[in-house]
């Protein structure tokens, strides 16, 4: 990805401000859009993406926790993005970590297989671990990818939870292509997307 000089007469800055615009108008019915803007050089790529249960309102802000925006000025429609990754994670530990973080890999493991077959390639569940708690999960990749790159998607975002989250009260795996969640909170209502 390159840099580009924030000149107000910048032509790739105002394609990016006219894609921003687009996608803002496309993406909040379905909760996914991309599209491109410009030629050469100022050709600007983007996509937006938000969660499967977000309101129509809140995904055309795009700016919050629930929505993620993707530019760039090469082409990158229908190819997993691995590079791109924010890693997040709950600073607080559990009591028993290897047997949570082994429930965390099956909740997010099933939720992947759901999301395949939902049309928006997204689930939430949860499971409940006993002593009134409750582990809640999301997995969700961008509708760019076919169904073969799909599972790829989610397999790596999935497997790269244990590291950065091993052993807490919550993590995530915010990628290019993805968005991995847990929690012992709640932070998605699980009831529209069945239980796991």
């Amino acid at each position: 990805m390159e840099n580009y000089t924030g000149a107000c007469n910048n032509p790739y800055r105002g394609n990016l401000n006219d894609l921003l615009l687009l996608l803002s108008a496309k993406v909040p019915p379905t909760g996914f859009g991309l599209g491109s803007i410009g030629q050469g050089q100022n050709r600007v790529n983007g996509l937006a993406l938000c969660d499967g249960d977000v309101s129509s309102t809140e995904c055309k802000t795009f700016w919050n926790d629930n929505c993620m925006v993707k530019y760039s000025s090469t082409k990158f429609f229908g190819d997993i993005d691995n590079q791109t990754k924010l890693y997040m994670y709950n600073a607080q530990a559990v009591d028993h970590p290897t047997s949570f973080n082994m429930k965390v890999k099956a909740l997010l493991s099933s939720l992947s297989g759901k999301a395949y077959a939902d049309t928006k390639f997204y689930a939430t569940g949860e499971l409940d671990l006993g002593a009134s708690k409750i582990l809640l999960g999301l997995a969700q990749c961008t509708r760019d990818l076919s169904s073969m790159d799909y599972k790829k998607c989610l397999d790596v975002a999935v497997g790269g939870l244990p590291s950065c989250s091993d052993g807490k009260r919550g993590g995530r795996v915010v990628g290019g292509s993805s968005n991995v969640r847990y929690e012992l909170y709640p932070f998605v209502e699980t009831g529209k997307k069945g239980r796991s």
